[in-house]
């Protein structure tokens, strides 16, 4: 039983040494780039649009089509549920007082569905092209600049290369 155990531990050893020399390495890259919702219309922190500007800490990373087509393709996925999210939104809020609070619930529902195809999709564009330009696109929450409220963002980190090892 206690053999067992011990295994267990030694396991949990490896990974933590794996887990702690990621985290050196990724202590040496640059910041990330961060995308922020430009929309006009925000439900729960996620922005119907985002800004396709290209970002200059980019350049030489990543061609600038290819990130607006990417951009072009999230913004594609937000057109068509956000405007379905804020339906039920202004139902659920108009109907609040009846159903106490239960009318929320689909939007709610809506809302997560909207950030998994979200994420779904920033997996596809990673595993696509990303992922080979030592880059990886993630949707994160933050909190904003301008007050206490939270966002969605586009997280666009820097990988670190890691060397591969031949053996002769």
């Amino acid at each position: 039983m206690m053999e067992d155990f011990d295994e267990i531990y030694e396991e949990e050893e490896e990974e933590d040494e794996e887990r702690a020399a990621e985290e050196q390495l990724l202590k040496y890259a640059p910041d990330p780039v961060v995308v922020r919702g430009s929309g006009h219309v925000t439900v729960f922190g996620l922005s119907n649009k985002f800004e396709s500007e290209f970002p200059s800490a980019l350049t030489g990373k990543v061609a600038p089509e290819e990130y607006k087509a990417s951009i072009n393709r999230v913004n594609g996925c937000l057109k068509k549920t956000l405007p379905v999210n804020v339906r039920w939104l202004l139902c659920g809020c108009l109907c609040c007082c009846c159903t106490l609070g239960f009318s929320l619930w689909p939007v709610i529902c809506l809302s997560k569905r909207t950030r998994r195809s979200m994420e779904k999709l920033l997996e596809w564009e990673n595993s696509r092209l990303y992922h080979k330009l030592c880059l990886h696109w993630r949707l994160s929450r933050r909190k904003c600049d301008t007050n206490n409220m939270m966002e969605y963002v586009i997280l666009i980190e820097f990988l670190p290369k890691i060397p591969i090892f031949r053996p002769d």
